[in-house]
């Protein structure tokens, strides 16, 4: 009984520390709200750093090379990119779980192949919501939200216009940036720029063997999404074995020698960092009349 009441009595006060409390070590470095502690947020945001990426992501089939989890390992990529180049953000943990088709009674696009996880839109959109509300309760008054994934795109679309307008009288906005995914998608313009031409033999009728697009050669996976990834980690996009097997290529582009491939990501992050700053900036302008 006595040994009970401790244990009770020392969660309490953990969950009664006084929010003004002092750190009493110097503060971590990272950019990732969920590799804060939650005094460091507290500090971050009263230091101005009252911006917010929340970014969506999924796991979905992604062809023979590439892990299921292709969309949040290019966000692992090029979040803080764009954190760094939109100045005074942090960023919420990616949200993995988004629409990938109908689960049942008969599974539908992505879902058709295993490893894929969906969730219903209606759910997608109240979790994001809910994480919107948790960063406005705790100070973050530029709350963005940008997908990796086409898919994602109307959820957070319809989030923001409710949140903005039951939010009107207060000082939190919510920014869709579409840009990050629909300006120069997958960045097909940078990558010609940089001499890259990825070619799809099996293009579909009235289409051009070399185009824009997110599926080639029957594979859902292209140049763009695993530079980036290598970036993080060549294992995810099977480098190794890919290179014994003399498939370490892809819509007819060599990725060898893999340092090439993780140099061309750390481009295209830095790109796409560029876009998205810009796509924030028209944003609060919009929203708030300002900068």
């Amino acid at each position: 009984m006595i040994f009970s009441v401790v244990i009770l009595a020392s969660v309490l006060a953990q969950g009664n520390v006084a929010l003004d409390a002092p750190r009493p070590i110097a503060a971590g470095d990272s950019l990732w709200t969920e590799e804060l502690t939650w005094m460091e947020v507290r500090d971050a945001v009263k230091a101005g750093k009252t911006t917010v990426i929340i970014a969506t992501g999924g796991i979905e089939q992604n062809g023979p090379y590439v892990a299921g989890g292709k969309h949040n390992f290019v966000l692992q990529t090029g979040l803080p990119y764009i954190a760094r180049a939109m100045g005074n953000t942090l960023l919420a943990p990616i949200v993995r779980f988004v629409p990938e088709g109908a689960i049942e009674p008969k599974a539908t696009s992505h879902m058709r192949y295993p490893g894929t996880i969906s969730v219903e839109e209606s759910t997608f959109e109240a979790l994001l919501t809910d994480i919107c509300r948790s960063y406005k309760a705790h100070g973050f008054t530029d709350i963005v939200l940008l997908g990796d994934s086409g898919g994602n795109q109307k959820g957070m679309e319809a989030v923001a216009k409710v949140l903005n307008v039951k939010w009107k009288a207060g000082a939190a906005r919510v920014h869709y940036l579409k840009e990050y995914y629909t300006e120069d998608p997958w960045s097909y313009d940078f990558l010609k720029s940089k001499g890259i031409v990825q070619i799809d033999k099996t293009p579909g009728p009235g289409e051009k063997a070399d185009r824009p697009a997110h599926t080639r050669n029957n594979i859902h996976d292209d140049i763009y999404y695993e530079a980036q990834i290598a970036a993080l980690d060549p294992k995810l996009i099977r480098a190794e074995q890919r290179a014994k097997a003399g498939l370490l290529s892809l819509h007819g582009v060599n990725e060898a020698p893999i340092a090439k491939t993780i140099e061309l990501g750390k481009q295209l992050a830095e790109y796409r960092a560029g876009i998205t700053a810009k796509a924030f900036q028209r944003s609060a302008a919009k929203l708030r009349g300002t900068r």
